[in-house]
């Protein structure tokens, strides 16, 4: 058997090409956690807890990204202990049990979508019931206002505009505004309920999408901790 390498833990069980093909294979998975670890800086910074929006664009932004970071470990753990260099013993040890600290923390990231969901559900019915009901209370100060007035005052408010009855008496024209008014806070009622319906049925896509997306990083990062329980044997 050969002798080990300066500074290896192992004797290599590899031809010298293909141990040199390793370590690149090992470096470029510390590279790909290295930008996974900007990344998460960036989404995290600044935080933003208690804030549903924030918690579940965060969650999502998360997900999205976590490819990057499960490729890098499972490149950094290839091969298992063959050819490892003496400071990468620790160092693999770790984050194998980061792994499952992982695992925990997109596990956990499921119920908390779920809850940011309801909470931004909520909000936005709110948010679009009080400015219907804004637009349906100017709508029916109009009608109010209309109703109390009387044909000669509305003769008058033509003429200053310039505007021409064509024919039609004031209370004609009186009636027919009454009606645009009471058609335009139906209408208001109807695009409200349409918003709220689209809105609602984006969130819970993209609520779905990555509470799901979450499950599958959870259940990969604990298979990798798995997988690398030979760390805890070197």
């Amino acid at each position: 058997m050969t002798k080990s390498n300066a500074g290896k833990y192992s004797a290599p069980q590899f031809p010298l090409t293909q141990e040199a093909t390793i370590g690149i294979i090992r470096t470029l998975g510390y590279g790909l956690l290295l930008l996974a670890f900007f990344d998460w800086l960036e989404i995290l910074i600044p935080p933003q807890f208690m804030n549903p929006a924030w918690e579940l664009q965060t969650i999502g932004a998360l997900v999205e990204r976590v490819p990057v970071s499960l490729i890098g470990f499972v490149l950094i753990f290839y091969a298992e202990s063959d050819s490892r260099n003496t400071w990468e013993i620790p160092l693999i040890k770790l984050l194998s049990w980061l792994t499952l600290l992982l695992a925990i923390i997109y596990f956990l990231m499921i119920p908390l979508a779920v809850a940011d969901t309801v909470r931004l559900s909520k909000q936005s019915t709110e948010q679009i019931k009080a400015a219907s009901k804004q637009q349906i209370t100017r709508a029916e100060q109009l009608q109010q206002q209309l109703n109390q007035a009387t044909p000669e005052q509305i003769d008058n408010i033509l003429k200053q505009q310039g505007a021409a009855v064509q024919g039609k008496s004031a209370q004609q024209f009186k009636d027919e505004l009454a009606t645009k008014l009471s058609q335009a806070k139906t209408q208001i009622q109807s695009q409200a309920k349409t918003v709220e319906s689209k809105q609602g049925f984006n969130l819970m896509k993209s609520s779905v999408k990555w509470g799901l997306g979450a499950l599958v990083a959870a259940s990969l990062f604990f298979s990798i901790w798995k997988g690398t329980r030979w760390t805890s044997n070197i």
